[in-house]
């Protein structure tokens, strides 16, 4: 009789490096549930920020604060749904891991795709941080 060494042997088997695709996922679950966690914060912020300009009657331009808190939430969101830290991009790491244990990224052209993806993200936050902020500052409250 032969145990199979799968079944002989629970211990957990090591993250696969084929789980990091340059340019497209360099997180695991555990941070990607940190930057859920990121845009839950942000959207928080937003709309506390969003209900005191309100309630101290700021004049409508003020608004435009909102830009920062939106642009994080949407940051936070983006790389969760990605499955792409934009810092970790820029700084040419990844972790599939428990949260902290980055591996360097070895390759030039890896690091590359992953910096522009970290900017494309950057972009895109900012872009919806701002389009938020121009819609509240236009909003007749």
């Amino acid at each position: 009789m032969t145990i199979s060494a799968a079944a002989a042997s629970p211990t957990p088997q090591p993250i696969d490096v084929v789980d990091y695709r340059p340019g497209v996922c360099n997180i695991g679950p555990a941070e990607i549930s940190r930057r859920r966690r990121a845009g839950h914060v942000g959207l928080i912020a937003t709309l506390a920020l969003f209900a005191i300009l309100v309630a101290i009657g700021a004049p409508p331009i003020a608004r435009v604060l909102l830009v920062i808190p939106v642009a994080i939430s949407a940051s936070g969101y983006l790389q969760a749904y990605l499955k792409f830290c934009a810092g970790f991009g820029s700084r040419g790491i990844y972790n599939f891991g428990d949260v902290g244990a980055t591996d360097k990224v070895a390759d030039a052209a890896a690091r590359a795709l992953d910096k522009a993806k970290a900017m494309r993200i950057s972009i895109a936050s900012f872009a919806i941080g701002l389009g938020v902020a121009v819609v509240a500052v236009l909003l007749p409250i």
